[in-house]
Formats: C-alpha cells, sequence, structure tokens
C-alpha cells in the first residue's frame, strides 16, 4: 500500500479557503472559467517547453482540454495534456507556500471587490472550492511519477502516488465532488454554456464528454424464431385435418387445401422474393443505442485572425476576459494588423480599472502575449511594450519571428524591436481616439495618469505625442481638466510662457502666493498636484514652442524689477537673516501677500523638497545639496513692507525691525510650501504675539524667558522700550 503524506495549508490559503467555503457568493459559475484558464497555461507550458526540446512532447501527441459530467458520483473532472506537476510542484504550487497573491486578494475581498478577481491574484484554483466539497488532483509531470492530491479543505491536504491509476502520461486531472446545492455543475448543456460566455477563445480545444444517440437496423432475430415455431404449428394442424377428412373428401380437395394451408404459413416468414436465387430476405428492425464521445465547445478560430467587421462587441469582450481575468468590459479596443517590412496582427485592450500593483517593484512587466503564427510564445518579455504601458493586455501574432525562439534570442531581436515601436504608435493612436470623447477619456485619464506621465519621463522618443494626452486643473478651469492644446489656445495675446505651479493639492495651490500678479493680469496658471508631476517636468521643457515656467522659482519675469532703489532695504534684510537665504529682492508676482519665497530655477522647490524628505531611503547629503538657497522676495506695496521700510529709515539697527523680518521669514516658509527649520522658536514667537494680543502682563520669569528667546535670535537685549521687543 503506497504511504499517503499529509499537509497543513499555509495560513493564508487557510483562511482564504474558510473565506471562499462559508461566505455566499452569488457568481460562484467563475470557478470553471479559472480552472480551465490553469489547464490553459498548462497547455502553454508544455508548447513552449517543446520548441526548445522536442523530445518533451511525441509526435502526433494532441494537446487537449477534457470536461466529463459524472452524474452517478455527483463528480466534475477537468483534464489537459499540459506540463502536469511534480510531486514538489503539487506540495508548493496547491497548499503550503504563501503565494503572493493570497493575501492581496482577500484585502481586495474586504474592501468590495467581486469573486470574479480571484484569477489577477494567481490563486484561481481555490475558486473550486465554491461548488466542490472535496477536490482530488492528479498530475504526472515527464520528470516524476504520478501523484494524487486531495483534500477537503479542512486545513490539511494528503499526498500520494498514484499506483492504480496511470492513464494520464503527462497532464493533470482534476475532480471535483460537487456540493448538493451545486449538481447544476454536471448538466453538459450548463458546462457549454459556461464555457461558451468565459473561455471560447482558449487556444487549445476543450470538449465535453456527452451522451451520443445512435440508431442502427440489425437482424430481427428474436422475431424471425417466432414466425419459424408458428409456421411449424400451422403445418401440423393442416396436416391433421387434411387426414381426418380424407374418407369424406375429395382428394383434389384436400390437396388443393394443404396447398392453401401451406401457402398461409410461408407468408409470415418470406418478405419478399429474390429474383435471381427465390431465397427470402431477413427480417431487419431498428435499434437505439447510447455512446459517449467528445464534444468540441470552443469552435471558433482566433480572433485575433478574424476579419473586424465580422467581429462583434460582445466577441471583443469575452475574449478580452478570457485572456485578463477581468470581472469587467473593457474601456477600449485597438485591432490591427501591420505588413510590409514585418508582419503581424495584434489585439490590444485598456481595462476600466488600474490593477492595484500596477506599480509594484518586480512585477510581471507587460500583459501581452507574444505569439508566432498562433503558437504561443511569452507574455513576460519587456522588449514588446515600454513599462510605462504595463496596464495594456492583448494578444501580438507574429509571422516573422522563428518559432523555437528563445526568451535570451528575443531580447536580441531586431523584428522585436521594429514591432515595439508599431505597438506603440498604436496605442498611442488608440489613447488619441478615446480623448475624442471627452467623458470617456476622463476616466482613462483618472486611472491611467500616473503612467501617462511616467511616459513622458522615460519615453524620450514619443514624448511630444504623450504631452498631448496630459490633462489638468487651471486657475481658470478650475474642476475641468484642460489639455496644453486648450492652454495655448486661451493665452494672451503676447504671452509667450506656459506657467504653472507644482504642490501637493490643489487646494494649496491655488492659494499660494506665487498666484497672485497672474491671476491680477487674467494669465492662467496650470495646477499641477501629483508627486510624480516633479519627475515629469523636468523633462518636458516645452510645448508646440512655448516654454515651460515654474511660477514658484526665481525665472518668472512679469514686469520690471525695481530692486534698485530698495538695495539698501534690501541688503539690510539679508543681514539680518544671514545664511538661511541667498537674496533679498522686491517681489513682481505679488499682490496681497507682503512676502515669499521662491527656489533658484535648477533647484529643488519646494513640493520637491517635500517630496525627497519624506523618502525613507534618501540620501540626507544629497538632499542638502540639492536644497537650493531660497529667495525672499517682498512686496513693496504691502502696508507692512511700507512700514518695515520706513522703520529701516528711521533706524536700521531697531529691534523690532530684526524681530519682524524673523517673523515674517518664518511665516513665508509655510505660504510657500516648506516646512519650518525650528517649530519650536516659530511657535514661542506666535505664544507672544498672542499674549500681546489679548494685553496680558508678563510676569518677571515670563520677561526673563522673552530675553532669552531674543537671546536666541541673536537680538540684543540692551533695551526692551516698546511693546513690538516683547512680540520676540
Amino acid at each position: 500500500m503506497e504511504e499517503t503524506e499529509t499537509f497543513a495549508f499555509q495560513a493564508e490559503i487557510n483562511q482564504l479557503l474558510s473565506l471562499i467555503i462559508n461566505t455566499f457568493y452569488s457568481n460562484k459559475e467563475i470557478f470553471l472559467r479559472e480552472l480551465i484558464s490553469n489547464s490553459s497555461d498548462a497547455l502553454d507550458k508544455i508548447r513552449y517547453q517543446s520548441l526548445k526540446d522536442s523530445s518533451v512532447l511525441k509526435e502526433q501527441e494532441e494537446l487537449f482540454i477534457h470536461i466529463i459530467c459524472d452524474k452517478e458520483n455527483k463528480k466534475l473532472s477537468i483534464i489537459d495534456t499540459g506540463i502536469g506537476m511534480t510531486k514538489t510542484d503539487l506540495i508548493n504550487n496547491l497548499g503550503t507556500i504563501a503565494q503572493s497573491g493570497t493575501k492581496n486578494f482577500m484585502e481586495a475581498l474586504s474592501a468590495g471587490a467581486d469573486i470574479s478577481m480571484i484569477g489577477q491574484f494567481g490563486v484561481g484554483f481555490y475558486s473550486s472550492y465554491l461548488v466542490a466539497n472535496r477536490v482530488i488532483v492528479t498530475s504526472k509531470h515527464n520528470d516524476d511519477e504520478q501523484y494524487i492530491w486531495d483534500s477537503s479543505a479542512g486545513g490539511t491536504f494528503t499526498i500520494k502516488k498514484d499506483v492504480v491509476d496511470n492513464n494520464l502520461k503527462r497532464g493533470t486531472k482534476m475532480d471535483l465532488y460537487l456540493k448538493e446545492e451545486h449538481l447544476e455543475y454536471l448538466e453538459t448543456h450548463k458546462i457549454k454554456e459556461l464555457i461558451k460566455k468565459h473561455s471560447a477563445f482558449i487556444n487549445y480545444p476543450i470538449s465535453i464528454q456527452v451522451d451520443k444517440t445512435i440508431e442502427e437496423e440489425v437482424e430481427d432475430t428474436e422475431e424471425s424464431k417466432e414466425q419459424t415455431e408458428e409456421s411449424k404449428e400451422q403445418s401440423e394442424e393442416s396436416k391433421q385435418d387434411t387426414e381426418d377428412t380424407e374418407d369424406t373428401e375429395d382428394t383434389d380437395e384436400s390437396k388443393e387445401q394443404t396447398e392453401e394451408s401451406k401457402q398461409d404459413t410461408d407468408e409470415p416468414i418470406i418478405e419478399d422474393v429474390n429474383d435471381d436465387d427465390d431465397e427470402p430476405k431477413k427480417k431487419m428492425k431498428k435499434i437505439t443505442r447510447t455512446e459517449k464521445e467528445w464534444e468540441l465547445c470552443n469552435v471558433q478560430k482566433p480572433i485575433w485572425t478574424r476579419n473586424q467587421s465580422d467581429i462583434t462587441s460582445e466577441e471583443y469582450t469575452s475574449f478580452y476576459k478570457s485572456i485578463s481575468n477581468d470581472w469587467e468590459n473593457e474601456l477600449a479596443l485597438k485591432h490591427f494588423s501591420v505588413e510590409g517590412q514585418i508582419e503581424f496582427k495584434s489585439l490590444l485592450f485598456v481595462p476600466k480599472r488600474a490593477p492595484q500593483d500596477i506599480f509594484t517593484k518586480n512585477k510581471k512587466v507587460n500583459n501581452i502575449k507574444l505569439y508566432v503564427r498562433r503558437v504561443f510564445i511569452t507574455d513576460d518579455n519587456s522588449d514588446l511594450c515600454p513599462e510605462w504601458l504595463n496596464f495594456v493586455k492583448g494578444i501580438v501574432d507574429s509571422e516573422d519571428l522563428p518559432l523555437n525562439i528563445s526568451r535570451e534570442i528575443l531580447q536580441q531581436n531586431k523584428i522585436l524591436k521594429v514591432m515595439k515601436k508599431n505597438i506603440v504608435k498604436k496605442i498611442l493612436e488608440l489613447f488619441s481616439e478615446l480623448a475624442e470623447d471627452n467623458e470617456k477619456y476622463l476616466q482613462f485619464y483618472e486611472q491611467y495618469s500616473k503612467n501617462i506621465k511616467l511616459g513622458i519621463h522615460e519615453d524620450e522618443s514619443n514624448r511630444m505625442k504623450i504631452s498631448k494626452l496630459l490633462r489638468f486643473a487651471s486657475s481658470k478651469s478650475k474642476d475641468d481638466l484642460i489639455s496644453f492644446d486648450t492652454y495655448i489656445e486661451n493665452m494672451q495675446e503676447n504671452q509667450n510662457n506656459i506657467y504653472y505651479i507644482i504642490g501637493e493639492s490643489k487646494e494649496f495651490v491655488e492659494k499660494a502666493p506665487f498666484l497672485e500678479k497672474l491671476v491680477k493680469k487674467n494669465i492662467e496658471v496650470i495646477y499641477m498636484t501629483d508627486p510624480i508631476d516633479e519627475y515629469m517636468m523636468q523633462q518636458l521643457k516645452e510645448y508646440d514652442g512655448k516654454k515651460f515656467v515654474n511660477i514658484s522659482k526665481t525665472d518668472l519675469k512679469l514686469e520690471e524689477e525695481t530692486t534698485e532703489k530698495y538695495e539698501d532695504f534690501c541688503n539690510s534684510i539679508k543681514m539680518i537673516l544671514g545664511d538661511k537665504i541667498e537674496k533679498v529682492i522686491i517681489s513682481n508676482r505679488l499682490v496681497s501677500s507682503p512676502c515669499c519665497l521662491v527656489t533658484s530655477e535648477y533647484g529643488w522647490s519646494a513640493n520637491m523638497e517635500r517630496i525627497m524628505k519624506a523618502q525613507a531611503l534618501s540620501n540626507t547629503s544629497m538632499n542638502a545639496y540639492m536644497m537650493s538657497k531660497k529667495t525672499l522676495e517682498l512686496n513693496s506695496e504691502h502696508v507692512i513692507v511700507k512700514d518695515l521700510i520706513n522703520k529701516f529709515n528711521s533706524d536700521k539697527n531697531d529691534i523690532t525691525l530684526k524681530n519682524l523680518v524673523n517673523l515674517m521669514y518664518d511665516t513665508s516658509l509655510l505660504a510657500s510650501g516648506f516646512t519650518i527649520e525650528d517649530p519650536k522658536l516659530f511657535s514661542d514667537r506666535m505664544y507672544n504675539m498672542i499674549k500681546l494680543g489679548l494685553s496680558i502682563d508678563e510676569t518677571d520669569d515670563d520677561n526673563k524667558d522673552d530675553i532669552d528667546l531674543d537671546k536666541q535670535c541673536d537680538i540684543s537685549d540692551d533695551s526692551v522700550e516698546t511693546k513690538m521687543e516683547e512680540v520676540d
């Protein structure tokens, strides 16, 4: 007797099984889609392996998926001739090693996701327990014996060598023992309906075992025997009658009666007379019998090879769902063929929603499956589509690549580079077509704006085309999103720059002091509030001949500067603040604010500085280098600045002036998006301002604290003559 080994499910998988079994889901039919998809993947793997090593597939060996509905045993079986699993594979793949998708899927479910998403997380096998209370997996790999995996999902599973039935040769058979409430899945018409709905475009034949009634003619041996016996009885009776009437009836009459009797006896046996040999034909009858046979369920040829005009939107959607495991319809699609230098056909889809792991490091680069003359090669090839388009799903079928191409050769292949260029071109065309429907495009942009911006950062050759796809809110558009083209259409007559501001939120940037003069002049400013915008704008210097200008930096030129008139005053402010700033100038961008802080054209903006400080693994020394010196801009028309100028003209060494300058600097840090360098010192200054506003008398100890605070600010404590000095 072969030894049976028992294993415990890994904790997360056990939780998932418990969730699937004990929770009600209405869409349980997706289990068949998931299991057929797994079988298709297994067939893909053995097909790909055979391209490198022909010995793994025997000559004329058929690759197929078979389904058997066994009503007597309440069992649904799914059989494939794919790569199969070794004993180790069965243990690792079906139970003991935590799969990254298991936890992610459970988190998605708890967040309200649909059970249909299970395939997207690589845990589709466990959907079998939606309808079955016991699952047996029998599998044979070329490198191992045939093994049986068995579990009723009670926290454990068993593995044993299959010594009874080794008919698989290679592949996997799944036996699902269905729950009483799900016996409908043993009806062949139901299974065929689900295959048509979810798996019609699987690239391997899916056949279901059906009962076929056959009608045929056979010799009616029973009836012939009965008729022969009846004929004998009639002959005996006729003979007896003849003997009884021999004395009273004429011999000729008796003879005639005998002949008549003989004729009556012969009639039931002879159906027709053969003209040649006068022998009677055998009596035939029709009978019916039932035989088992395989009926093909997915009869359609690969959809990407068909004429577009012959394909319905329902067929496109069905195919999309079969390759993506998505429970929603696609947002847009592009079906095209390329001829000339190279030849290939392609069918690409944009999902309605971006996957949760779209920017996860080390995830699969793209979701485009590469075929060569209808033979699947790979779906993990970074040279087929750039990383920023990793959300696009679909098929590319080449006529030029060799069938036995390896992954290493793929990376060097020039044909693939040309294919990639054409694929990106067609995808950009698809996005442009989407943009014609504003409502649909905004739905797309909400999901994939970060990908578009990443494309500008990474794809230099298509940067200008991609930038046409960008959309932003602005100082004039409010909540509506506009393109750069729309911005240029709305520009003022003599305006040569595209003005923008980057910040952590729309609420912050629209109240920033940098906008004041631009808004007053009715110049539109684009709001950028995504962290990736900082990186994107490092690459995007101009658009359609118009230069981009960040209004929070020093290169903003709106009017002639008037710094010379206030040169002494600005120098004095610089001396008070010391190394905190690079210089002080009179601003041409402020209207209602007294001051603001701006950075140099090539240094980090306030927003970029905030982003880099938040990086867990950031380089502190590099941060210090990139944080450029700030420039303090003063609004010479503001009442506060005017009063400061008057105080400066009266007494350059006025302590009040020094106190106010420090307070204004800290406040402008906040208003301009920077962080306060010394929050404790700033808060003490503000508390003293509150005391002044409330006319609170200071105690001796409090006065001592104030004097200590003045010392911290490098302010002389020779005298405290005015109330303003008490602020600091």
